[in-house]
């Protein structure tokens, strides 16, 4: 479902920092609007989650949105290098 590049807790907030800038960009003019009507709510804590969630999704598609940089051509050599060799002793 995801990218590969947000796993653990490192992944997680790479997400929500992606949703937040992915919410800024789109809809900062309608959110601060929102949220003044949701300042006398009770379910503040529903809600919060429920916007942990969406910053989540929206960090996922706004990472999907960008393929992952490919490999270092270098590095790909010297990977092959280095298993050759090891190839090599055993």
């Amino acid at each position: 479902m995801g990218t590969g590049r947000a796993g653990g807790v490192g992944g997680r907030a790479v997400l929500l920092a992606a949703g937040i800038a992915e919410l800024a960009v789109g809809t900062i003019g309608t959110a601060l609007g929102e949220v003044r009507g949701l300042l006398g709510r009770s379910d503040l804590a529903e809600l919060a989650a429920d916007a942990e969630q969406d910053l989540l999704a929206r960090g996922r598609l706004a990472l999907d949105r960008f393929p992952a940089p490919a490999p270092a051509h270098l590095e790909v050599l010297a990977r092959r290098a280095m298993r050759r060799r090891s190839g090599d002793d055993s």
